[in-house]
């Protein structure tokens, strides 16, 4: 088998081939062609034809692996590798033209994440790891900021699309953050979230209701990069526990915030 630094930059050049893809429909998109999973959950033709061309080609990587996607792929996890993928993540803003949106692409062994790779769009910036080998952005080292106050911090987070039945708790965290930080961003991915903390542009992010393929690939990227990933109870159940934390050395104060409300 090859390396992971080898499997994870293949990886890479498949992100990107599904990023050009992307991109070449948005140029000529159909609006019509829009699904509602929800109100403000939306689906393309573009989320499952970059899915089937993301699928076969990690097939040849590593034959015989599993596969968790958000989109048509059968959902199989009883094998010893599996790719947890989101072939648009960010699909509202795609629909409306809006940056960001991005590929998310994550390979786990076991109950392990050893590779992840995040192509953000309309950028063309490529960020990846592979486990115990740092993070990288356009073949760039990344890490997170060095600011440990949430005073000096700009913060990321998301907005629920179902499931508000906790909103009055989370609206106190955004109060909160909002009176005492630079400020609080919504990009609309989570992916693009997780690769902007790790690069240093943002200090934290924090989101609930989420699913693996939102936060896979992610989630390695900032801890290549040498942030801290947990949800919201400091635990390490960030991957499948549909809620997330992550950030550089101020995660204590953001985690002490989130604690105090949620």
């Amino acid at each position: 088998m090859k390396s992971l630094e080898e499997i994870t930059q293949e990886v890479v050049v498949i992100a990107r081939k599904a990023g050009a893809f992307i991109a070449q429909e948005r140029a000529s998109f159909d609006h019509s062609k829009v699904e509602l999973k929800g109100k403000s959950d939306l689906v393309s033709y573009v989320d499952k034809e970059a899915e089937k061309i993301i699928v076969s080609e990690l097939q040849a990587i590593i034959p015989n692996s599993g596969f968790i996607t958000e989109e048509d792929t059968p959902n199989n996890t009883e094998k010893e590798y599996t790719w947890i993928i989101d072939p648009l993540d960010g699909t509202t803003n795609f629909v409306h033209n809006l940056p960001p949106y991005c590929v998310s692409i994550a390979l786990l062994k076991g109950d392990t994440l050893i590779s992840g790779v995040i192509h953000e769009v309309t950028r063309n910036e490529t960020f990846y790891a592979s486990k115990g080998s740092g993070a990288y952005m356009n073949d760039k080292e990344i890490k997170v900021t060095p600011v440990k106050t949430i005073d000096e911090s700009l913060f990321a987070t998301g907005f629920p699309v179902h499931n508000f039945h906790k909103i009055n708790d989370y609206l106190a965290i955004l109060n909160e953050l909002m009176k005492n930080s630079h400020g609080l961003r919504r990009q609309g991915s989570a992916a693009v979230d997780l690769a902007y903390v790790a690069c240093g542009r943002h200090e934290g992010y924090f989101e609930y209701n989420l699913n693996s393929w939102d936060v896979a690939a992610g989630i390695l990227i900032v801890e290549e990069a040498g942030g801290i990933v947990t949800d919201f109870s400091g635990g390490n159940k960030a991957l499948f526990g549909r809620e997330i934390i992550s950030a550089g050395p101020v995660y204590s104060e953001l985690l002490s915030v989130i604690k105090k409300f949620w």
